[in-house]
């Protein structure tokens, strides 16, 4: 029997890509692990040790060195400035905000990557996500699937992968029933990453402060007050300034004494506004979606019934989408108000398991 094709596995030093890469070698693949250099940073704390940590290189080798496959680093930093930690600054400079794992996936880890896996001579990438690719002979289309283990799923923020992509994407831990399974085969394998804690963190955010001491460390000018008005127009408040908020955030208003709750609502970044509202006025219908990318269908024409989430964590609901003279828009209207949709955050659409498509939402309308 011929050998299997070279698979290039982006190990951050986890247990998801670090089984998925054992699960390629036990099929009988030739693979080599290829650790992405995108962000420098020497933290020890290990909420802060994610994907491009100095810890993730030395775990990510130690796998590679047992399982006995090549294992290389390649720098990537570039790459990722230019894109990623670029494009999530002018998000909140814009008062939007980002999904960095969306654009990361997008612009580093299946397009760079992909063209160094070229160099490299590999005929497939593969990574620890927990998604399925399979392709659909009726429509002559490769398809991402969600993963059997939905607690685990995460197409929501695969949905920019091309055609292209995909025919040459392997997710070995797609098929798993649960994350329990994943760490029984890594125990079982010997792996030294098995009980090593998932990272939560966004991976480039090391300050204590989070996002914002991030952004007023490398943008100052992001502090810049302006005020912040209810619903009808009146002035009720100071804010820090917009890059600060988000849509459906309650603390850290700076506003008292009102007896119901406020939460951001809208964010006029052109005027430097943040506006507030009560918990009603967190609930939109319909909203528009851009940069749209269409994975099971080649293009929107007509109406369609779907599945939508605008968030990672939460749970479908029915929508239809509208095609729109621009086809790299939409709107969407869900069947039921959903609360907090926010700009900047990515749309997508399913049907079953099916990944159908997504965006980025641009802006509520209803």
């Amino acid at each position: 029997m011929s050998a299997k094709p070279l698979v290039a596995v982006a190990m951050s030093g986890g247990v998801d890509s670090s089984v998925a890469a054992a699960l390629l070698v036990k099929q009988g693949y030739e693979v080599v692990g290829i650790t992405l250099q995108i962000w420098q940073e020497s933290q020890t704390d290990p909420r802060h040790s994610g994907c491009c940590s100095l810890g993730a290189v030395v775990d990510a080798r130690r796998v590679a060195r047992l399982l006995g496959i090549p294992h290389y680093v390649l720098n990537f930093r570039q790459q990722f400035a230019q894109t990623v930690i670029a494009g999530f600054i002018e998000e909140y400079r814009r008062g939007r905000t980002p999904n960095p794992c969306v654009q990361c996936n997008r612009y580093v880890k299946f397009d760079a990557f992909l063209q160094k896996a070229d160099e490299l001579g590999a005929q497939f990438i593969a990574t620890g996500h927990y998604a399925r690719v399979r392709y659909d002979e009726k429509s002559g289309r490769w398809l991402l699937l969600r993963a059997v283990d939905r607690e685990k799923d995460q197409s929501y923020v695969l949905f920019p992968l091309t055609q292209q992509q995909l025919e040459r994407t392997l997710f070995p831990l797609g098929d798993l029933p649960s994350k329990t399974e994943t760490r029984a085969l890594a125990r079982d394998l010997g792996l030294p990453v098995a009980e090593k804690p998932d990272s939560q963190e966004i991976c480039f955010v090391a300050e204590a402060g989070g996002y914002r001491s991030f952004l007023q460390s490398r943008v100052p000018d992001s502090v810049r007050h302006g005020e912040i008005h209810d619903v009808h127009g009146n002035v009720l408040g100071t804010h820090l300034g917009v890059s600060f908020y988000t849509i459906g955030q309650r603390r850290g208003l700076g506003i008292s004494g009102r007896r119901e709750p406020l939460y951001v609502v809208d964010i006029d970044a052109q005027n430097n506004i943040v506006v507030v509202g009560t918990e009603q006025h967190l609930y939109c219908r319909r909203f528009r979606v851009e940069d749209v990318n269409w994975i099971a269908i080649d293009r929107l024409t007509t109406p369609l019934a779907v599945e939508a989430r605008i968030r990672y964590n939460m749970r479908e609901a029915p929508a239809t989408v509208f095609p729109m003279e621009d086809v790299h828009c939409v709107e969407v209207e869900f069947g039921s108000p959903q609360r907090a949709v926010t700009p900047g955050q990515a749309a997508v659409f399913t049907r079953g398991d099916v990944v159908i498509g997504g965006g980025t939402i641009s802006r509520r309308l209803e």
